[in-house]
């Protein structure tokens, strides 16, 4: 029970302490912007890791973050291969072959009007489907390998993306289109200069989208066959075994890439998008 006090005493300063840092003067400057977050996730890994010994949960529940840790460091060569699979080759893949494939259908739509009437409607329902009656499927048409992780997280980022670049397709107002007009441009110079610019935060709001929805696919198809690799696949016979540190271990690796990813695509974002108002202060 002591490590269960002296974790919520920890927990409990911590929280106060991000509160002052918060709310203080000094809360818009770059180290607050990292201590506030950070301080507040060792909090928690700390609370819980009181929780854990101070009441004795078994380790097949709930293992603590120190076994997790521990568990993690062992097996840096199996958690970089399954990565490798997942990851690199799966979500990554298919992360590029979708957002590419919904990028050009998103210009063929917003020059017919029967694609926009057409392709849009179907493109909602089949994102309404449900992942795990499509993986399946896919997994038989395509193989074990990669190709149909890929597949897999295809379908889960076309539309995302494919909707959201249709809508930012749109944004620029008419009096710039008349203005383009005007100086004589045509469908594509109007394209490169005026709509794809004013499109872009639409489009980054997809893609950022897209990144958590391709590693969920990607790992979510590894359930229904992959080779003897690939997080989905461990996480899977981790719990068939109860080696459930292992499988917390691969679910912290697939959280550190989420994140990775997500802060890559809004590094670039604030790159491109610089002169819109989100993207200021």
């Amino acid at each position: 029970m002591s490590w269960f006090i002296a974790s919520l005493v920890f927990w409990i300063c911590a929280w106060l302490l991000n509160i002052r840092l918060a709310s203080s003067k000094a809360s818009d400057t770059l180290a607050v912007r990292i201590i506030v977050p950070l301080l507040f996730g060792i909090s928690i890994l700390v609370l819980w890791e009181g929780l854990v010994r101070g009441f004795e949960v078994s380790q097949v529940i709930l293992p603590a973050p120190s076994q997790i840790g521990a568990t993690f460091a062992g097996s840096l060569e199996t958690l970089w291969v399954d990565f490798q699979q997942t990851v690199l080759k799966g979500a990554l893949r298919g992360f590029a072959i979708g957002a590419a494939a919904a990028f050009f259908t998103a210009i063929l739509i917003d020059r017919s009007s029967f694609l926009t009437r057409g392709l849009l409607p179907i493109g909602n329902f089949v994102a309404a489907l449900p992942i795990v009656g499509i993986a399946p499927i896919l997994v038989n048409w395509f193989g074990f390998d990669w190709q149909s992780k890929a597949a897999v997280v295809v379908v889960m980022v076309f539309f995302p993306i494919l909707v959201n670049t249709v809508q930012g397709l749109r944004e620029a107002d008419t009096m710039q289109r008349d203005l383009m007009r005007t100086y004589a441009a045509g469908y594509t110079q109007t394209l490169l200069k005026l709509r794809l610019p004013a499109a872009m935060p639409f489009i980054f709001n997809g893609l950022k989208i897209a990144t958590t929805l391709a590693l969920i696919g990607a790992i979510v198809a590894e359930y229904f066959g992959s080779p003897i690799r690939g997080m989905g696949f461990r996480i899977s016979t981790g719990v068939g075994s109860l080696s459930i540190d292992l499988v917390w271990a691969e679910i912290a690796v697939a959280a550190l890439a989420g994140s990775a990813f997500y802060g890559i695509v809004a590094f670039i974002e604030k790159r491109v998008t610089f002169w819109h108002p989100s993207q200021r202060g």
